[in-house]
């Protein structure tokens, strides 16, 4: 895939953040969008800026976090007699605490969003890519698919699964010309973050100190753009963001345990621990 003009795009999780981005520069590219997240009203709106601007745009509302909703979508596009030729995987939601802090069933739905809805969808629309001898995902993951986050254990691990699945996808499809690629952003101004402080007032007192100080990260909009030109340039991945690279080669240089302890007692001292 050289270009997104006239190519026809599912976005999950369109509504807002990285996902609306996303949409919106894939549109200013000259794609036709396939839009879903859980709020229609939401939709209608991005659906109707896209439309504006001359681009095609389809809303399917349903919540990825939930059992078989995949797998609904994946009908409901079909119905429609819509075909993808890029899947973007960006529904995704982190939490930050004492692990114990959440309940076990909003880890469930982490997993089932972050990991499974994934899996599926990748599974529903890569063969009809490979039948057209053409296609792509992008899959988001996050500077926390290098490391092991203490304090957000379930969202790094989830995220470590969404690089690592996304590269050996690679190289299975790319006889078949289907690219698959990862983006991971670091800190990104979005409502992800609030989501992620649910429940922790030690977060919430952090990230109302950066955005005091205007350290709240890369735009979505710088996201999308870095993202989808390295998409097209065949990256295997791209981490957005000024200097989140270097932290995601921290691996490289130092031993498991000291990488460890160095994120775990930097991110105790942020959420005051």
């Amino acid at each position: 895939m050289n270009s997104y003009k006239d190519k026809t795009a599912l976005v999950t999780g369109a509504s807002s953040g990285i996902g609306l981005a996303i949409a919106n520069s894939l549109a200013r590219r000259g794609a036709h969008l396939i839009l879903t997240a859980r709020s229609t009203n939401k939709l209608n709106e991005v659906a109707k800026g896209i439309r504006d601007g001359g681009n095609r745009a389809h809303i399917f509302s349903g919540d990825l976090s939930q059992a078989g909703a995949a797998e609904q979508l994946y009908k409901e596009v079909l119905a429609a007699n819509l075909k993808v030729d890029l899947l973007v995987n960006n529904a995704g939601y982190g939490r930050w605490g004492d692990f114990t802090e959440f309940g076990r069933d909003d880890y469930a739905q982490m997993i089932q969003l972050n990991i499974t809805s994934l899996t599926e969808l990748c599974h529903l629309f890569i063969p009809a890519m490979v039948s057209r001898s053409g296609g792509g995902v992008i899959n988001i993951g996050s500077t926390a698919s290098f490391i092991p986050v203490p304090f957000a254990s379930v969202y790094s691990a989830s995220k470590a699964y969404v690089l690592l699945f996304s590269d050996a996808l690679r190289y299975e499809y790319a006889d078949h010309d289907v690219r698959i690629m990862t983006i991971c952003p670091g800190a990104t101004d979005s409502n992800f973050r609030a989501v992620a402080a649910m429940n922790s007032n030690a977060l919430q007192t952090l990230i109302a100190k950066m955005e005091e100080l205007g350290d709240v990260g890369a735009s979505c909009e710088e996201v999308a753009e870095q993202g989808l030109d390295a998409f097209l340039q065949n990256k295997v991945y791209v981490v957005t963001g000024k200097g989140n690279k270097k932290f995601t080669l921290l691996p490289r240089m130092l031993s498991r345990a000291r990488v460890l302890n160095m994120v775990g007692d930097t991110f105790r001292k942020r959420l005051g621990k």
